[in-house]
């Protein structure tokens, strides 16, 4: 580590030339502001990576940039481009957090720490391996705290998936261990995640790549057996592309029809899948129907560009053609099926019925000629741009809304990592341990502002309540979940966004406490309604209680004693919890007695005394004290202090015993209750 105390030189050199020639292709999209930021993240993290390299023998600006011009091919903001070239700072600097605060604000450094955050995910990945069951559950929560890292901020993963596909570019500099390592996590996590978002320009490449180091031989093979068949493939391709283009323009509908790029990593998937050889595959050969407002599309993204504010808006405006343009998706497939016989079985509806990560699109194989299976895909402009950038694709137009918007963002987001989260869990080789842990055991729900809860799987809006704050859970009347009014017992899901109505002055109910009637699913929520019950009426039950123990103290005939250890033989720390209990009925007098009793110190053992035949002066208490306002009453003097001359005294009444004389120091008189204080009298020694 090293601490930044003053600004870095200019660049120089290999370094210069490359930054430079970079941020020019850039300045093409970004305006000059955007551009400076990020020449000035260039200039801060180019000295720092001078000389190292990434695991796979890759200088390490030169994997930064790459990384970066990924996400720039993905349209994403100047900040998450800075924020990729700095990826790395953490490993290098001292105070890092302050050091980018200070010089490129809060935005990029809390992508920054988010990026070293996700490094956790390596955990993950080698909990398999983990031999101690204690650590393997806190690698488990270090994924799930990562998890819930990610939802703070898309771009972090985003950001995350460039690195690993840049990683994979050049994975054949890694030794063959760390290729293996390398391609099984991204084949088991990165992946799946860039599926999970819509990104698939992201993820055929990370399946192609992993699958070239986990399956060398049969990726070479497949790789062997499409280049053979390129020149013979293309051509035939092409006379499809013809024969398309003409009926399509026959029949009046606007599209663009291309040669779809084959990806070995579904290949080799298909074949495992359907357990045939590989010229049994009908999407050997496909092709891709675009149809619809391709001059709109590419005039409001600006032909691959981030689009502008003015371009955002003809973008809006031109999605009131959106239902022609899908009408018209229907229509090219009648043209094909019409060319064409379908072959049964292989026709998908993903645009009634989009993927879970909004994947829209028709699919459909046919014989074609030659009475070679052909596979068509048919979509919008719009639908193609979605189905490349995926999530990805939507982040300039959200950027800019207000924070309804980008809770709606997070909701969605949330949704699709607890989808992928089961899809790890169903892969093999993972721990049955991870799937109850992380799958089984909580919900991920939404306060109002947005901020993840992560609660016990059956949790309840009262549960939801308490974990937000213990006055709210007190005060909890109602709930919304998603905007709806639910019952209190109602069970939470994942990604729902629940709102508290709660009553001013409010209390909790004591059917809350009754597990079956199911308001509470949380034992911590539980105890704090039971600890308020319990803290209602406390100086009564406290006073109530002094009253019992001192009963049993008088029952025992025991004087000395040490009340606070009494208390603590009985497992509380203080002697008022004790009392409370007692005046609550919670311990019995029986109970503290046996306490006392093993307390008490040992009575000394009687010695009998010696007759004398000298008389001797009989002294009763009450010939002795003088007590204001009282005369013929029973007098005695106090064991516990046993008071004499010319010490203070005070007399105490009781309730069939008359009065008994204490020392004003008495311990047990400054523990009078003070409902009973009423009970003492001034009394002095007479003489």
């Amino acid at each position: 580590m090293v601490s930044v105390q003053h600004d870095f030189p200019l660049l120089a050199g290999e370094d210069s030339t490359d930054i430079q020639r970079w941020l020019a292709a850039l300045s093409a999209v970004y305006p000059p502001t955007e551009i400076a930021l990020i020449r000035q993240a260039c200039e801060f993290a180019a000295p720092l990576y001078r000389g190292r390299v990434e695991i796979t023998g890759t200088p390490l600006l030169q994997h930064a940039l790459g990384s970066a011009s990924i996400l720039f091919g993905l349209h994403l903001d100047h900040e998450t481009i800075a924020a990729t070239v700095l990826h790395a700072v953490p490993c290098y600097v001292e105070k890092w957090a302050e050091e980018l605060t200070g010089r490129f604000g809060r935005n990029v450094t809390a992508l920054v720490e988010g990026i070293s955050r996700v490094e956790r995910i390596r955990l993950f990945s080698e909990a398999r391996a983990a031999q101690d069951r204690d650590e393997a559950v806190q690698q488990i929560e270090s994924l799930r705290k990562m998890l819930l890292a990610m939802v703070e901020d898309i771009r972090v993963v985003l950001i995350k998936l460039a690195e690993r596909t840049q990683t994979l570019r050049s994975l054949s500099g890694a030794n063959t261990e760390q290729q293996k390592q390398i391609a099984q996590e991204t084949h088991s996590i990165f992946a799946p995640l860039a599926n999970r978002l819509g990104v698939w320009q992201l993820k055929w490449e990370l399946e192609d790549l992993s699958a070239r180091y986990l399956e060398p031989e049969l990726y070479k093979k497949v790789a062997k057996l499409l280049d053979e068949r390129r020149v013979d493939r293309e051509r035939y391709i092409a006379e499809v592309i013809a024969r398309l283009e003409q009926a399509l323009a026959a029949a009046g509908i606007a599209a663009e029809v291309s040669g779809r790029p084959k990806h070995i990593y579904s290949i080799i998937s298909k074949m495992k899948r359907k357990q045939v050889g590989f010229g049994e595959l009908y999407d050997v050969r496909a092709v891709r129907i675009l149809v619809g407002g391709m001059t709109r599309h590419r005039e409001a993204t600006g032909a691959g560009m981030p689009p502008s504010a003015s371009s955002r808006n003809r973008l809006l405006r031109s999605n009131v053609s959106e239902a022609d343009d899908i009408q018209s998706c229907y229509a090219a497939l009648s043209v094909v099926h019409e060319l064409w016989p379908p072959i049964s079985g292989e026709f998908d509806d993903y645009i009634a019925k989009p993927k879970g990560n909004g994947y829209r699109s028709l699919h459909t194989a046919v014989t074609g000629p030659r009475q070679l299976a052909l596979e068509v895909q048919i979509r919008t402009h719009g639908m193609h741009h979605d189905s490349e950038l995926g999530i990805a694709a939507h982040w300039r137009y959200k950027e800019n809304r207000k924070s309804d918007a980008g809770f709606d963002d997070k909701l969605a987001w949330l949704r699709q990592i607890l989808a992928w989260k089961a899809e790890l869990a169903d892969s093999d080789g993972l721990q049955e341990q991870f799937k109850n842990e992380l799958l089984q055991d909580r919900v991920y729900v939404f306060t109002p502002q947005g901020k993840v809860l992560d609660l016990p799987k059956g949790a309840t809006p009262v549960d939801f309540a308490y974990m937000l704050h213990t006055d709210l859970g007190h005060s909890t009347r109602g709930a919304k979940v998603d905007g709806h009014i639910v019952p209190l017992k109602y069970k939470l899901q994942n990604g729902q966004r629940v709102e508290i109505l709660s009553a001013k002055n409010g209390t909790p109910s004591r059917d809350w406490l009754s597990t079956q009637l199911g308001y509470l699913k949380s034992p911590r929520a539980r105890a704090k309604v039971r600890h308020w019950f319990k803290m209602q009426n406390l100086d009564d039950s406290i006073a109530q209680g002094r009253i019992l123990l001192e009963r049993e103290l008088q029952r025992l005939g025991v004087t000395a004693v040490n009340q606070e250890k009494v208390a603590q033989r009985l497992h509380f720390h203080k002697l008022e919890e004790l009392l409370a209990a007692l005046g609550r009925g919670e311990v019995t007098p029986r109970r503290v007695g046996f306490a006392i009793e093993q307390e008490a110190p040992a009575r000394p053992a009687s010695i009998p005394r010696s007759v004398s035949n000298k008389p001797t002066a009989q002294r009763t208490p009450s010939a002795e004290v003088l007590i204001e306002g009282v005369d013929n009453l029973m007098i005695k003097l106090a064991k516990c202090c046993k008071p004499e001359k010319p010490d203070a005294i005070i007399g105490y009444v009781t309730r069939d015993r008359g009065i008994t004389i204490h020392s004003q120091d008495c311990a047990f008189m400054r523990r009078v209750p003070e409902d009973k204080r009423g009970r003492i009298l001034n009394a002095g020694w007479s003489g």
